[in-house]
């Protein structure tokens, strides 16, 4: 395993709890579909640039890959929406825990099972205590 994209990766999650907090008020403030469609309008423009100067001219197009795979374009939309919903309203710690645990808990049976095409990783004691950790922090941080 390449330990160095760890700290890379938390970073990345470090960087959606600023979304959250960012995309809550303006959802309050503009609606929370129109933040919505600016964060992924500005999304989609930094992704546009990225892909014209750095993308591979020779990888094979999207349109040749099988539709499942493009069904992510949905549910990051409305993954945005819930942030932008219950951000204002339960807080930015609670909305990425329970974020946090939906995460963990459907990555753990998509190990398990090797869907879409991933390598099988078998669930064993230590992910299921994790799991359970990371449940038992939900519930503490929605007590506190």
């Amino acid at each position: 395993m390449n330990l160095m994209l760890i700290p890379l990766v938390v970073l990345a999650g470090m960087g959606l709890s600023l979304e959250a907090g960012l995309i809550g008020p303006l959802g309050t403030e503009v609606g929370h579909l129109w933040a919505t469609l600016s964060i992924f309008g500005v999304g989609a423009v930094l992704t546009g640039l990225l892909v014209l100067f750095f993308s591979p001219r020779n990888a094979p197009s999207f349109t040749e890959q099988p539709g499942w795979q493009l069904l992510g374009g949905v549910l990051g939309p409305v993954y945005v929406v819930v942030l932008t919903l219950a951000t204002p309203v339960i807080g930015i710690g609670m909305t990425m825990i329970a974020i946090l645990s939906g995460q963990v808990a459907k990555s753990v049976l998509i190990d398990h099972f090797g869907w879409f095409g991933t390598p099988h990783k078998k669930v064993g004691g230590e992910r299921l205590l994790a799991l359970l950790f990371i449940i038992a922090a939900l519930v503490l941080i929605a007590w506190g």
